[in-house]
């Protein structure tokens, strides 16, 4: 009996570690609602032959309401081609589990902003967002994600996501598999 028990407290301690703390990079509350995002966290990035690709993700919670940010920022000193979201583009995350967790972009279309850097490189950011459906939340904590696909207005795009990789922008760790499981508590904790 005593073993059953140290072994339920130890497996709760490991679930309680493994989540990482919610990170707030905007955290307002007023007359009109709340607002809270964590901080942009990167799950992939690709250097090749001059051109750099980077997606990062953070999860947004307005007034109850549970969506994932997503940034695509393509770098090249060639041109860059516009890759759009409309209300017909989606997320299909892959989990470890064998699940297939789609997530539906809100009606907005967004072909991104084209910058040009001081270094001469282009500069192409695209943002987007995408909502959780309520079904999928048990999976998404429970499960590292392997695949992501990308289904933009007329192109598709897909990622591997890896269990880490040390950043070659700044030089920080990242453990894009894990992402879901270590923040999706964000979204339960704070509603």
């Amino acid at each position: 009996m005593r073993f059953l028990f140290l072994s339920i407290l130890f497996a709760f301690q490991l679930s309680v570690i493994a989540q990482r703390p919610c990170d707030f990079s905007v955290n307002v509350t007023d007359s009109i609602g709340t607002y809270k995002s964590t901080k942009e966290y990167m799950v992939y990035e690709k250097n090749f032959a001059g051109n750099a690709s980077y997606v990062f993700y953070s999860i947004i919670i307005a007034d109850g309401t549970p969506t994932l940010n997503v940034q695509f920022i393509e770098k090249s000193n060639g041109f860059i081609k516009a890759k759009c979201l409309d209300k017909n583009s989606k997320i299909y995350i892959q989990l470890t589990n064998g699940k297939i967790v789609t997530l539906l972009h809100i009606n907005q279309e967004s072909c991104g902003t084209l910058v040009r850097d001081d270094k001469g490189f282009n500069n192409r950011i695209t943002a987007g967002y995408f909502m959780f459906r309520s079904d999928d939340f048990k999976d998404l904590k429970s499960a590292a994600i392997s695949f992501v696909r990308v289904k933009y207005a007329t192109d598709t795009e897909d990622f591997i996501f890896r269990k880490a990789f040390k950043s070659e922008m700044n030089g920080e760790l990242y453990e894009p598999e894990n992402y879901f499981v270590n923040y999706f508590h964000c979204l339960e904790d704070n509603n």
